[in-house]
């Protein structure tokens, strides 16, 4: 259970387990991050919520072209590195449980590839504008978190520059200095002070709202997609009464949008030209009418005149008194659309 206060939120209950700060969280709950706000990352680690993760055509590009790029540095740089397979074997990701940092409590994650004092970071990207004046900042944190875990100085982050071909067949991608680029780099030189302007805040973070499931302050625009899944309570069919209204439902709906095209074209139609004879009537009504009515062969049509008193809400606000008396008012809408074959059931 969580509840909104303000601008964040408060967890009930901590979990059992908190997700730790791998090197693509770590830039994000500094603020660094275009893509994914603190806010975001928090509900992560704090398994508030996170979406399911689903491959893209960007993440198989990665994934296809990260040891095209690995055997590139070992032939074109005679780079004596060791991918995490070569490490930990081939199932290194459920062996390490995604974490090549097992002993450190807050921080994890898993790097591209390494030897005894140099991290490799490889990165894939459609936007090269983001790389004309250096690496990006939220990725160069990430190769500096391992490179800081690890105890290296030495960094390399490689990016390749993809077309639209690329990302449809990455298995023919072949790395060259005209569309991958490999930035060296030490940490003592470019973080020189890396604990206290990166770690420390981060630690920071993780002690002021991870451990105590107080979120940091949530983006209403940002952060629209999670707020509004947050928002939404979802509730398990366990009453009688609801799981029987909801299977004569079910049928109907099921009836009313297997509904032919034609009667569809009908009721618009119907709607179009009710709407017309509606503008019509309202020229016949009289001074002292409130209500006019017309007869066809099969129907009586009647459109009743209501006078309704209302209130001047910008008199009112030039008053000053708009917002006295200004009240809430709850209303429920109910939408209704068909189940996807991907969406979990309980």
């Amino acid at each position: 259970m969580m509840r909104f206060v303000d601008k964040h939120i408060e967890l009930d209950k901590l979990p059992k387990k908190f997700k730790k700060m791998t090197a693509t969280r770590f830039a994000s709950v500094l603020g660094l991050n275009t893509w994914k706000t603190p806010f975001a990352t928090w509900c992560e680690m704090t398994r508030t919520y996170e979406e399911p993760f689903t491959d893209s055509i960007y993440t198989i590009a990665g994934k296809v072209i990260e040891p095209k790029i690995i055997d590139y540095l070992k032939e074109r740089f005679f780079l004596d590195i060791e991918t995490p397979e070569d490490v930990y074997g081939k199932d290194y990701f459920k062996k390490t449980y995604g974490d090549f940092y097992g002993d450190v409590k807050i921080f994890g994650g898993m790097w591209d590839a390494k030897s005894d004092d140099l991290i490799v970071e490889i990165k894939t990207t459609k936007r090269a504008e983001d790389w004309l004046k250096d690496i990006p900042i939220y990725y160069k944190l990430q190769a500096a978190l391992y490179a800081y875990l690890s105890k290296i100085d030495d960094v390399i982050i490689t990016c390749s520059f993809l077309k639209d071909g690329d990302y449809e067949d990455p298995a023919v991608f072949v790395p060259t200095i005209d569309n991958t680029i490999v930035v060296e780099w030490k940490m003592s030189e470019d973080f020189p002070d890396f604990e206290k302007r990166y770690i420390k805040p981060a630690m920071k973070f993780w002690k002021d709202h991870v451990e105590t499931g107080i979120s940091p302050d949530f983006d209403e625009r940002k952060d629209a997609d999670i707020l509004k899944a947050l928002r939404t309570n979802v509730v398990g069919v366990k009453d009688d009464e609801i799981e029987k209204l909801l299977a004569v439902i079910d049928a109907d709906q099921s009836a009313y949008n297997k509904a032919s095209s034609e009667i569809k074209v009908i009721e618009k139609r119907l709607k179009e030209n009710k709407e017309k004879l509606k503008k019509n009537l309202q020229g016949k009504f009289g001074d002292n009418d409130d209500r006019v009515e017309i007869k066809s062969t099969a129907y009586i049509y009647t459109l009743s005149k209501n006078t309704k008193s209302s209130v001047d809400t910008e008199k009112l606000k030039q008053d000053e008194l708009y917002e006295k008396y200004l009240v809430e008012k709850v209303e429920y809408r109910m939408s209704v659309k068909a189940v996807n074959e991907n969406d979990s059931k309980d």
